[in-house]
């Protein structure tokens, strides 16, 4: 197998996603480039934790698949970070929960790593609906408050500002260089549905590396699971308040310029677009045309309210979180797997925390 040995890190916290950890799972294992491993990182749930340790009891003695307790804070964040940490890779792949990758997806990933400068990349995460099909009144323009790609994009494989953390990978050398996935900005289990960790980090890493590349290559599938919950109104409205909060913390890290680089060509150019079309629709009597216009306008003032907030929080100093700094070891773990070899070490994380 030419190329860099990638481990996949799948972050889990609750039972109720038993039936898609499994699938996740299986997708990773039939990939057509294998995974040097799968690593399952349970976000303090005992049980949880239990379970999948039984079930995959011999794939972890293989090394194939292993379970791992989040060794940090609750929330996905942390458990990424453990996740690196304990990996042999020398990349470090990442896929939701309730995700299923397509069988070259891994290889797609590998094969962009042949140019020693490409630090990050991510795929394209496509829509499961739940109820088998998108809701008309759902503007693909706010895909990514489902956790999917988003209309706005630019296809093909193409260099960007940041990764899409549910379907992206990392060449471990990046984590050395600007630490992991900050806490205290993502997903904390069912809590607020808070986002924005790995813009951060991105951002993060083509500071400390400034010749660092970052891609997407929309061949990279993942398909994820919609649940009904997240078709509805509600939902969206309170997805996008999160994500104004979560970019004024981003903001506030690394400043607007760069925060908020990619969302101002958003909001200017691809949101206006797409309430034109929406309206276009209506007047032709295509269904969902009016609602999609009024989604995306109630999307931009929910941001931007959650934005307006989020600023007025840290100005406060109201903010806290923290940057994890890979071990050394680490880095000398990666560059034992780029040379083909490499064994499994304990993980050792240092912790640098931010107040702004």
């Amino acid at each position: 197998m030419s190329g860099p040995g990638i481990s996949v890190v799948i972050c889990v916290y609750t039972e109720d996603r038993w039936e898609d950890i499994l699938a996740a799972v299986s997708s990773v294992r039939a990939q057509s480039r294998p995974a040097l491993e799968t690593l399952l990182v349970v976000d303090h749930n005992p049980a949880l934790l239990d379970r999948l340790t039984r079930e995959y009891k011999d794939a972890g003695e293989t090394g194939e698949v292993r379970v791992l307790a989040n060794a940090g804070p609750r929330g996905l964040s942390a458990g990424r970070n453990t996740g690196i940490a304990a990996s042999r890779g020398a990349v470090v792949a990442f896929l939701d929960d309730d995700a299923v990758a397509e069988r070259e997806w891994l290889r797609h990933f590998a094969e962009a790593y042949t140019d020693p400068r490409v630090m990050a990349v991510g795929g394209r995460t496509m829509p499961v609906w739940a109820s088998g099909r998108r809701p008309a009144w759902f503007p693909e323009e706010f895909d990514w408050v489902v956790g999917c790609t988003y209309r706005g994009l630019p296809p093909g494989r193409v260099r960007v500002r940041n990764v899409l953390g549910g379907n992206a990978s990392f060449r471990r050398t990046a984590f050395d260089a600007a630490g992991g996935f900050a806490t205290g900005i993502g997903r904390d289990g069912d809590r607020r549905p808070l986002g924005g960790e790995e813009t951060e980090l991105c951002i993060r890493l083509t500071r400390a590396r400034p010749d660092a590349v970052l891609l997407i290559d929309d061949r990279a599938v993942i398909h994820h699971r919609v649940p009904a919950v997240r078709e509805r109104f509600g939902y969206f409205r309170a997805r996008t308040y999160a994500e104004g909060l979560s970019k004024a913390l981003v903001a506030r890290s690394v400043g607007a310029d760069k925060g908020l680089e990619s969302e101002r060509r958003y909001t200017t150019r691809v949101l206006p677009a797409g309430v034109l079309r929406g309206l276009r629709d209506a007047v032709l009597a295509r269904p969902g045309g009016a609602g999609r216009a009024g989604a995306i306008v109630a999307g931009v003032f929910g941001a931007a309210g959650g934005y307006l907030v989020g600023s007025a929080r840290a100005r406060r100093g109201g903010v806290t979180f923290s940057v994890v700094r890979i071990s050394e070891e680490a880095h000398e773990r990666g560059n034992a797997d780029d040379r083909g070899g490499g064994h499994e070490h304990g993980a050792d994380m240092s912790t640098g925390s931010r107040h702004e």
